[in-house]
């Protein structure tokens, strides 16, 4: 009876030692999914920030751009009411001393060739300065034009260079997930194989069941170091290799979980052959 009640509680306290390891492994699961919620909300986050920057940089430049030609058209203004003031001066000039030339001279036919010729010295020099404006507008709108077609080029091939890098990494993590989804199945059908074994081997004796047990035990606190190592690690790497440690993290827990099932039912032979063998002896007493 004492021999009976020891194996009891044996039993009892290895199936609450596995209930127990259970509850610590999904917890580690969800820390691990939230982890990586919180790196890509954070991703996410940084590139609405990256575009945000970028719309004020563009605004910015624009508003600069559209003060610059306000200023530009003022100055134009500005130098253009200037050289009508000198010429209106000039110009008042000129009749001054021809008024006072009339007065002196009598003679209308000079006076009559020296005023066509002021009016077309006068027309020649407004034609210049109209040309040399036109020109100087001319080459102000053209150099405008060079300038935004250079920053249009350069806003585009930034652009493109964002698309490409987003392009990338998505097929990156596409490739990522058919890989890990491909052995995850390759795991599947591993496990249906060695479930097969299992049961063509379960005629084994108590003792070899017991050594199998205890060395699994033993490479499952291998695990539990390795996992402790990994986990101190994880927040010095990039989220590339955080998601293959992840990856590697949930193939170990999915071997260790079959370790597990595998030791529980050699366990579990163990105690029918105990419980038989204890019938027997209670049948022969």
């Amino acid at each position: 009876r004492c021999f009976y009640e020891q194996k009891i509680l044996q039993k009892t306290f290895g199936e609450w030692k596995e209930w127990w390891i259970v509850c610590r492994e999904r917890k580690r699961s969800l820390r691990a999914a939230s982890h990586y919620r919180h790196l890509l909300h954070n991703l996410i986050f940084k590139a609405w920030r990256a575009y945000v920057c970028q719309q004020r940089a563009k605004r910015n430049k624009y508003y600069v751009a559209e003060s610059h030609a306000k200023k530009q058209k003022l100055l134009r203004t500005w130098q253009c009411w200037l050289v009508y003031v000198d010429v209106q001066r000039t110009k008042h000039g000129m009749q001054s001393v021809a008024l006072a030339f009339r007065e002196r001279s009598c003679l209308r036919i000079s006076w009559a060739v020296w005023r066509r010729r002021h009016y077309q010295n006068c027309t020649a020099h407004k034609m210049n300065v109209l040309a040399l404006q036109h020109w100087a507008q001319s080459l102000q709108f053209r150099a405008w034009l060079q300038w935004r077609e250079m920053y249009l080029y350069s806003q585009n091939n930034k652009q493109k260079e964002a698309r490409a890098v987003t392009h990338h990494q998505q097929w990156e993590l596409k490739r990522c997930m058919e890989a890990w989804l491909g052995y995850l199945n390759l795991q599947r059908v591993k496990k249906h194989q060695n479930d097969l074994a299992q049961e063509h081997h379960q005629s084994r004796i108590v003792w070899q069941c017991f050594s199998d047990w205890q060395l699994s035990w033993e490479c499952r606190k291998r695990m539990h170091a390795h996992q402790k190592d990994v986990e101190k690690l994880a927040a010095k790497i990039t989220v590339r290799r955080a998601f293959a440690r992840w990856k590697h993290y949930v193939v170990l827990c999915v071997e260790e979980t079959r370790l597990c099932e595998l030791a529980e039912k050699h366990y579990k032979h163990h105690l029918l052959v105990l419980q038989k063998f204890w019938n027997c002896w209670k049948s022969r007493l």
